[in-house]
């Protein structure tokens, strides 16, 4: 890296769960700024149930097996290979950067992804998901609980047969909101990476947002960040997808 980064001496705070906050807390402190890394979403496995189990026995009646996120891809291969192998006629499909490397390091030697938009629309637009590729067949989403059912429901329309395996759950973090709130005035940005995680860090910081308005976000998704300009954050700057687009996106922001 020639010169400095725009990120140097820069303080940016990182809210991804832990376990996902140290490929952008490295990039970062590389290119001389800090991290603080105050997580604004838990993630935990799912306990298992008789329904998923029966789910994941009958996996050989799937064409294709979806993952929401890095985050299915890792509780969703635990809960599948606790109780076989995965079958090798099953196809495997994703949304995002992180995810398609998290299944390429699994062992999947074909991963059907997105080259851009990273989103269920962008997904629904490949042909694996064209209505006649999928009408008839059965395709398998694996998910933590809740989130969109645009991907299933609009499968469902084409023609598939659709069931989810609930694998993981996120939880908003007890502490933290404090923390957050006491750096606000050392902080030059903060980086939210889901829509889930705008709500958690207001719910979080409660009525002591007002101090952090101020403070640029960082988001790499235009629904992230129209969630943020709701919440009342003055400056939010979106990025390309991943840790690459990210770090790219901040040190545009900071040299300008």
């Amino acid at each position: 890296m020639s010169g400095a980064s725009p990120l140097a001496g820069r303080r940016i705070v990182v809210t991804r769960p832990p376990s996902q906050a140290d490929g952008l807390r490295r990039a970062i402190e590389a290119r001389g700024g800090s991290a603080e890394c105050i997580p604004v979403m838990l993630i935990e496995a799912m306990p298992a149930s008789a329904e998923r189990d029966a789910l994941i026995d009958r996996l050989d009646t799937f064409s294709l097996a979806f993952f929401v996120s890095a985050n299915a891809v890792r509780f969703g291969l635990e809960a599948v290979h606790a109780r076989r192998q995965w079958p090798a006629t099953l196809a495997v499909a994703t949304v995002g950067p992180g995810s398609e490397r998290a299944l390429l390091d699994a062992g999947f030697d074909r991963v059907i992804a997105p080259h851009a938009g990273f989103d269920s629309e962008a997904v629904l637009a490949l042909p694996e998901f064209a209505a006649a590729a999928v009408r008839g067949k059965g395709v398998v989403i694996f998910r933590g609980n809740g989130g969109r059912d645009l991907l299933g429901d609009t499968l469902t329309e084409r023609g598939a047969t659709v069931a989810y395996a609930a694998c993981y759950r996120r939880v908003v973090p007890v502490q933290g909101g404090a923390r957050l709130v006491g750096l606000a005035e050392s902080i030059d940005a903060i980086v939210l990476t889901s829509s889930e995680g705008v709500d958690n860090l207001v719910h979080m910081v409660g009525d002591r947002l007002e101090r952090l308005r101020a403070i640029p976000v960082i988001c790499a998704h235009p629904r992230i960040a129209a969630r943020a300009s709701a919440a009342g954050f003055a400056q939010v700057v979106q990025t390309a997808p991943g840790d690459a687009g990210l770090i790219e996106g901040m040190e545009h922001y900071f040299q300008g």
